[in-house]
C-alpha cells in the first residue's frame, strides 16, 4: 500500500462511513467552521462496521483498536482529516483584574488574621472543626437523590489549533474533518430540484392535458392563498367594527389562530372566540372574590365555633367533678332540713292537742301523778327497812 498518494475506493468507503456515522461538533478554527471529532469514538464506531466482521473467505479488516488506530493513520496521512489541539479561551481583563483585587484583599485578611495573637489550641481546633464540616458537606452531596436537578456546571470554551505532531492516537485526542463528501439525500434533492426547474422551462413543449392541468392548479392555490388574506383582514375589520359598536365590551375574534404559529389544521380551530369586558364582568369578578372572602371567613368562624364548644366542654367536666365531690354535703343539708321540718310538724301537733285539753283531763293528769310520787317514795323506803 501506497502511504502516500490517492486515497483508494476502500479508504474512501471507510472515510465516508466514519464521516457520517462517528457523532462530531462543529466549531471555530482559524476563522473558519469545521467538523471534530475524538479519536476513541470513531474507533468505536469502525469496530461496530460491516468491516470489522469476516466475510467468506476474506479476513476481518478491524479486529482490534490497534488495527483500527493504524488503519486511521494511513487516512490522516492520506489528509481525510488532520489533528488539532484544544486551546483554552482566557478570560477578559475585567475579570483578571478582578481576581488580582480579590487576591490582594485576601492577602490583607491574611496579615490581619496573623496579626492577632491567638493561642495554637484554639487555631487547631477551628481548623478540625472545618474540616469536619468540609467532609459533612461532601457527604451530603454524595447521598443526594439521583432525581434531584444538578447546578448546572460552566463549561470553559475553548479553540482549535493545528497540532504539530500529526499521529492518530487512541484516546480523547480531537481530529478536524477535510474530507467533505455530499451525502445521499443532499444529492437525492438537489437532483429533485434541478430536474422540476428544467420541466419548468420546458412547460410549452408539454402537453395540453398537462398544461391544462397545470393551469387549474396554479389558479386554485393562489385563489387559496388569496382568501387566507382576505380573511385575515376581514377578521381584523369585524373585530373592529364589533369593538366600536359596544364600546369595547365584546370582544369577538373570527378564526383566532389563522395567524398564530400552529398547524394547518389548528389555524381554522376553534371557529370563533367571544369575551364581554364590561361593568357587569367586573361586577362577576368582584362577587367572585367575595365570595371567596366569605367561604373563608365562614370557615375560620367555624374553626372559632369549635374551639369555643370544646373550652365549653373542659369546664363542664370540671364543673360535675366538683359536683360529685359536694353532694355529701348537699344530701347532708337536706336530712337536717327534714328533721327540722319533722320536728316543726310535731310541735305544731303537741300544741293544738294541749289547747283541746278539758278539765276531767287535767285532774286525771294531776292523780297520776301523785301516784307516781307516792310510789318513788315506797322505793325509797324499802331499802332502808331490809338494811336494817
Amino acid at each position: 500500500f501506497q502511504e502516500v498518494g490517492e486515497p483508494f475506493k476502500e479508504e474512501k468507503a471507510v472515510a465516508k462511513y466514519l464521516r457520517f456515522n462517528c457523532p462530531t461538533k462543529s466549531t471555530n478554527m482559524m476563522g473558519h467552521r469545521v467538523d471534530y471529532f475524538i479519536a476513541s469514538k470513531a474507533v468505536d464506531c469502525l469496530l461496530d462496521s460491516k468491516w470489522a466482521k469476516a466475510k467468506k473467505g476474506e479476513e476481518a479488516l478491524f479486529t482490534t483498536r490497534e488495527s483500527v488506530v493504524d488503519y486511521c493513520n494511513r487516512l490522516l496521512k492520506k489528509q481525510f482529516f488532520h489533528r488539532a489541539l484544544k486551546v483554552m479561551k482566557m478570560k477578559p481583563d475585567k475579570d483578571t483584574k478582578k481576581e488580582k483585587e480579590k487576591g490582594k484583599a485576601e492577602s490583607g485578611k491574611e496579615e490581619e488574621k496573623k496579626s492577632k495573637k491567638e493561642s495554637g489550641k484554639d487555631e487547631k481546633a477551628k481548623k478540625e472543626k472545618e474540616k469536619k464540616k468540609d467532609g459533612e458537606k461532601e457527604e451530603c452531596k454524595k447521598d443526594e437523590t439521583p432525581g434531584t436537578p444538578k447546578k448546572k456546571e460552566t463549561k470553559r470554551k475553548f479553540k482549535l489549533e493545528p497540532h504539530e505532531d500529526q499521529v492518530f492516537l487512541d484516546g480523547n485526542e480531537v481530529y478536524v474533518w477535510i474530507y467533505d463528501p455530499v451525502h445521499f439525500k443532499t444529492f437525492a434533492m438537489g437532483l429533485v430540484l434541478v430536474i422540476a426547474v428544467i420541466a419548468a422551462t420546458l412547460f410549452p413543449l408539454w402537453p395540453a392535458e398537462m398544461r391544462v392541468g397545470v393551469y387549474y392548479l396554479s389558479v386554485g392555490a393562489g385563489c387559496f392563498v388569496a382568501s387566507i388574506l382576505l380573511l385575515a383582514v376581514a377578521r381584523c375589520i369585524l373585530f373592529l367594527i364589533i369593538w366600536l359598536i359596544t364600546g369595547g365590551r365584546h370582544h369577538f375574534w373570527f378564526l383566532p389562530n389563522l395567524t398564530a404559529d400552529v398547524g394547518f389544521i389548528d389555524s381554522f380551530r376553534p371557529l370563533y372566540t367571544h369575551e364581554y369586558k364590561g361593568p357587569k364582568a367586573d361586577l362577576k369578578k368582584e362577587e367572585k372574590s367575595e365570595s371567596k372572602k366569605q367561604q373563608k371567613y365562614d370557615s375560620e368562624e367555624k374553626s372559632d365555633s369549635e374551639k369555643k364548644e370544646e373550652d365549653d366542654g373542659k369546664t363542664e367536666a370540671t364543673r360535675n367533678s366538683g359536683t360529685d365531690g359536694s353532694g355529701g354535703e348537699r344530701h347532708s343539708d337536706t336530712d337536717s332540713d327534714r328533721r327540722e321540718d319533722d320536728r316543726s310538724q310535731h310541735s305544731s301537733g303537741n300544741g293544738n292537742d294541749f289547747e283541746m285539753i278539758t278539765k276531767e283531763e287535767l285532774e286525771q293528769q294531776t292523780d297520776e301523778e301523785d301516784c307516781e310520787e307516792e310510789e318513788e317514795e315506797d322505793t325509797e323506803s324499802r331499802p332502808s327497812h331490809e338494811k336494817s
